[in-house]
């Protein structure tokens, strides 16, 4: 019986490193293509137990919203997804919380994200 139970947690410990490590990969494709298209910004919110929200946005050169690339969740199954309200708005004037008017975790990595690091 103890050995069963060892063996069913061995797998799911493994399964949960495969996910996870195809989560991350699937992340990168979409954050490489992300930073082709300009300079990006990205903003991380969550916690340990709440789901975790991250936010890129690809600005061009005229500080224009040219993507954007979001994801959510609390598993490994989450993937990236498109935010197709904020494509070709000025950085200037995005508001995270008329864009997220429900979401204070998905604001607060919108607001953090457009915080862009100059360097």
């Amino acid at each position: 019986m103890v050995t069963a139970l060892i063996t069913v947690a061995a797998l799911a410990w493994l399964c949960q490193m495969a996910f996870g490590g195809w989560q991350i990969h699937q992340f990168n494709r979409a954050f490489d293509a992300l930073c082709q298209k300009g300079r990006v910004g990205v903003g991380r919110s969550g916690g340990r137990f709440k789901p975790r929200v991250v936010v890129a946005v690809a600005l061009d050169e005229h500080d224009r919203v040219c993507d954007s690339l979001i994801m959510r969740g609390m598993t490994v199954f989450a993937r990236p997804a498109k935010i197709q309200a904020i494509n070709g708005i000025p950085l200037q004037e995005l508001q995270p919380d008329v864009i997220f008017p429900h979401d204070p975790l998905c604001q607060n990595a919108l607001s953090l994200a457009l915080n862009l690091k100059h360097g």
